[in-house]
């Protein structure tokens, strides 16, 4: 109980020592549990969905990947089935009703002014016949479901977000080709509609329009009868359709229940909602790193500040356990406090990731706002462990003084190198983390050397923390050479001052290491793979344009005829994406993409052979294999592929050029004309271009620039781009990522920049009579402020100049493996590195201000008679 007592005591009597501590664990743990409540919400939210617009069972073909997917994106129109078995199916016993469903992705939907009513957040464009099941989901708030051809009805949310309303024109485009419909009505969602874009027409229209002619369906809903399970409704339906040709697990069709259809498409979605789960957790869990070395740090200089109370408890009979679990009960409470807070603070940060994603198209309600009893649990328990872990060494220290310490002055001796032992297993991590880096550099393998560049990242971040005080002294005095003795006096105090205690300097200059490692390593990372893309486009790209979909949609013919149209244009290549199955001469049957384009696309792209002619590939009954299919099959030239085209007939091709794989552009792709894909495959099963290319005519390529962008000027859904614009959307993509992962480590580097206040607000305290007697012989407010300033930056560029140099040699070696996989060019972005070097100065100035301001509002007889 009295060890509790003093706890609690010691705690509230240094409440504003432990503030920023606190704010260190609330932000981590605010961003576990914030991320914990978005993904969470999110799958609220879908799930909700899934299950409001799945019908009790639903029967598609059995190529289908689930209820309302766009079945076959390579044609450009879903899968169907004759509209004659929704009466068939209507019949099975304990089938209430039963309709057919129409339903499309491969649509773009556009306004009056040609403007994309699609959502920005990659949410897809949804075209279909309004149906009962419908209703299940969605209401009519405005106008009337759609009656015929000049009819089409809208969802409430794309009808708010682009000011439509009754009467408006949109012209929806498929590869069946353009209709325009004028807005009969505005069906608004029952539950929460993400972000998808929604239209509907009447059945004969979508039939005509989306699958290209009546009589079809992409599925069937039934309803089960009172009484009837969908588990039940199922195996009748099945039964009833046998004769057809299929059942629900083997033949021509696909039978689902309501839960197995909401399942199929929550596993879609799963699987894109955990990848952003684990990576946002990534990012606390740096931040929590960081926030250990904050709460070490802390709970160090607490225990130095009270050396010699700690010392007169032991000298009145505390024993060391008493001492030792004092400072981690204080740390259990610094742990509680920040933890709480900050699952309070994570619900709030989840409210506003749902903002920001309702500005960027996806919508989520807070309605569907989703915190699980392990949300709290977990941020709690992360939160006070990591406290109570990080403090654990500091308590030991504190168990350690012995009662002739309360006979001494407060305050430990001054730390003024590391310790041998500490010294030799720092330099031991980090010799052992640069030869795994350096091991990784010399793979065969990127998936050999990746193993050793992880290991080589954690030894050397391991080493470069342990080795942290040793490394101060020397890089702390060269600093101190070129930017503090400019300063005069106040600039040796301010170097003196940071290599008094070169073990805490160390500790917070790691907090900011850290962070900016990582920024370094990537941005070495996206600008070696911008200039190695761009390296690659120059030497192997040789169309002067490319055109292809924003959002990977398949051409329509429309576009494909107004391509080829275009004045100034010496040929347009088709590029087409063909799935099969190639059985080589050992016997080993594999599904590989074939690449069917028109043999001009041999001068678009510029493939080296190691062996046979590439133009040859284009030939009758010909094709191309790249060098590492060849190796693994021991194909040559001249051989014979056994071809099963998806959709068509069985081929014969022959290999007539193995293409290298050393490079990044199509790496591995294997190509054969269209005119032979042509030969096996129906015209109305060929898959639609993927992407196309144009060559200019000599002197004329600003004219044919103009001319294919005025040709599809009317499909907004499509670019066209020179190499110019190509490479720069691939940096703007590029930076884009960065950008969202510097903004997620800045959460790590702010709990760092907290780490530098507190040292520096407890370096204050700790010096407090040293101050007061530099300023009785006269050191002014203003030296005094800039002293603790200069002090500040020097530790902020240390930290910077560990991470930055630390972050570039893990970029490099990780370069090094993309090299491997064709992204050759090394490119350091020294601009970036600078401008973070530099801003890291003006961050230790910040970091400063307040320490700084209560150091020079100090009493100056008060501070020499404080003891």
């Amino acid at each position: 109980m009295t060890v509790w007592k003093t706890s609690m005591r010691n705690f509230f009597a240094h409440k504003g020592r432990m503030a920023l501590s606190a704010v260190a664990v609330l932000l981590s743990v605010a961003f576990v549990s914030g991320t914990l409540v978005f993904t969470d919400t999110m799958n609220t939210t879908f799930d909700k969905l899934f299950a409001a617009t799945a019908s009790d069972v639903t029967v598609s073909p059995k190529s289908a990947g689930g209820a309302g997917d766009d079945e076959n994106p390579e044609t450009g129109k879903p899968e169907s089935l004759p509209a004659s078995l929704v009466g068939r199916v209507a019949k099975a016993p304990g089938a209430e009703s039963a309709e057919g469903a129409v339903t499309s992705m491969s649509v773009t939907v556009v306004n009056s002014a040609n403007k994309d009513m699609g959502s920005s957040s990659g949410a897809p464009t949804i075209a279909g016949n309004w149906t009962q099941n419908d209703l299940k989901a969605m209401e009519i708030t405005s106008g009337h479901a759609p009656r015929g051809p000049t009819d089409v009805m809208v969802d409430a949310d794309t009808a708010e977000k682009h000011h439509l309303k009754i009467g408006d024109e949109l012209r929806t485009i498929a590869v069946t080709g353009d209709f325009t419909a004028k807005v009969s009505g505005i069906a608004s969602f029952k539950v929460t509609n993400p972000g998808a874009t929604v239209v509907y027409f009447d059945t004969a229209t979508a039939q005509r329009e989306l699958l290209g002619k009546e009589g079809l369906f992409t599925g069937i809903s039934v309803t089960a009868a009172a009484g009837v399970s969908d588990e039940q409704l199922k195996q009748n339906v099945a039964t009833t359709l046998s004769d057809a040709g299929g059942t629900g697990t083997g033949g021509t069709y696909k039978l689902q229940t309501a839960k197995e259809a909401a399942d199929s498409s929550r596993e879609d979605v799963g699987s894109f909602l955990d990848v952003m789960k684990y990576a946002m957790l990534g990012f606390a869990g740096i931040a929590l790193l960081v926030g250990i070395f904050l709460i070490v740090n802390t709970f160090s200089m607490l225990v130095a500040q009270r050396t010699r109370e700690i010392g007169l408890m032991r000298a009145i009979g505390s024993s060391r356990k008493q001492v030792n679990r004092s400072v981690l009960l204080e740390a259990l409470l610094l742990g509680i406090v920040g933890s709480i807070a900050g699952v309070a603070a994570g619900v709030g940060l989840a409210v506003g990731l749902m903002k920001l994603m309702g500005s960027m198209g996806m919508e989520l309600s807070t309605s569907d706002l989703t915190v699980k009893v392990t949300t709290p649990v977990v941020g709690l328990v992360l939160g006070i462990v990591v406290t109570v872990v990080a403090a654990y060494v500091p308590a030991r220290r504190a168990g350690k003084i012995s009662p002739m310490a309360a006979l001494r002055d407060a305050g430990t001796p001054a730390d003024g190198k590391a310790g041998r032992i500490r010294a030799g297993i720092g330099l031991l991590l980090t010799g052992g983390g640069a030869a795994a880096l350096l091991v990784a550099t010399q793979a065969d393998k990127a998936s050999e050397g990746s193993m050793f560049l992880g290991l080589g990242v954690v030894l050397s971040l391991i080493g470069f923390v342990v080795i942290g005080p040793l490394l101060a002294g020397v890089v702390v005095r060269a600093l101190s050479a070129v930017v503090l003795r400019m300063f005069g006096p106040v600039g040796r105090l301010a170097e003196r001052n940071a290599l008094r205690n070169p073990r805490r300097t160390g500790a917070t200059g790691a907090a900011l290491m850290i962070g900016l490692a990582l920024v370094a390593c990537l941005s070495v990372v996206g600008s070696s793979m911008v200039a190695s893309a761009t390296d690659e486009l120059d030497k192997s790209v040789g169309a002067d344009f490319i055109i292809q979909s924003g959002k990977g949609q398949p051409f329509v013919p429309q576009v494909e005829k107004a391509l080829k149209k275009a004045p100034h244009i010496e040929h347009v290549t088709d590029y087409k994406g063909v799935v099969t199955k190639l059985t080589s001469p050992d016997g080993r049957t594999e599904d590989e993409e074939l690449v069917a384009a028109d043999p001009t696309y041999a001068q678009d792209l510029r493939r080296e052979t190691v062996a046979g002619e590439l133009s040859a590939a284009y030939g009758k009954n010909a094709m191309s294999v790249g060098d590492t299919y060849a190796k693994r099959h021991g194909v040559k030239v001249g051989d014979t592929i056994k071809v099963a085209f998806k959709n068509g007939g069985t081929a014969e091709l022959k290999i007539a050029a193995i293409t290298s794989d050393d490079g990044n552009v199509d790496k591995g792709a294997m190509y054969t004309s269209i005119t032979t894909a042509a030969q096996y495959i129906p015209a109305d099963r060929m898959p639609q271009n993927q992407m196309m290319f144009a060559k200019a005519e000599d002197g004329k390529a600003k004219e044919a620039y103009a001319a294919l962008k005025a040709s599809i000027a009317d499909y907004p859904q499509y670019k066209v781009q020179n190499q110019t614009d190509f490479k720069q959307q691939l940096k703007d993509q590029i930076g884009q990522l960065l950008n969202i992962v510097y903004g997620l480590l800045a959460l790590a580097i702010i709990v760092a920049v907290l780490g530098v206040v507190n040292t520096l607000a407890l370096s204050v305290v700790e010096r407090t009579r040293e101050i007061g007697l530099m300023r009785a012989i006269g050191l002014s407010r203003r030296q005094l402020r800039r002293m603790i300033r200069l002090e500040s930056v020097v530790i902020a560029l240390f930290g910077a100049l560990l991470g930055l140099g630390l972050g570039m040699g893990w970029g490099t070696a990780a370069q090094k493996l993309l090299a491997l996989e064709g992204l050759k060019v090394l490119e350091i972005p020294w601009s970036t590195i600078i401008t973070v070097f530099v801003a890291s100065a003006f961050v230790g100035l910040f970091a400063a201000l307040v320490p700084a301001f209560r150091a020079g509002r100090m009493n100056v007889l008060n501070a020499i008679a404080t003891e």
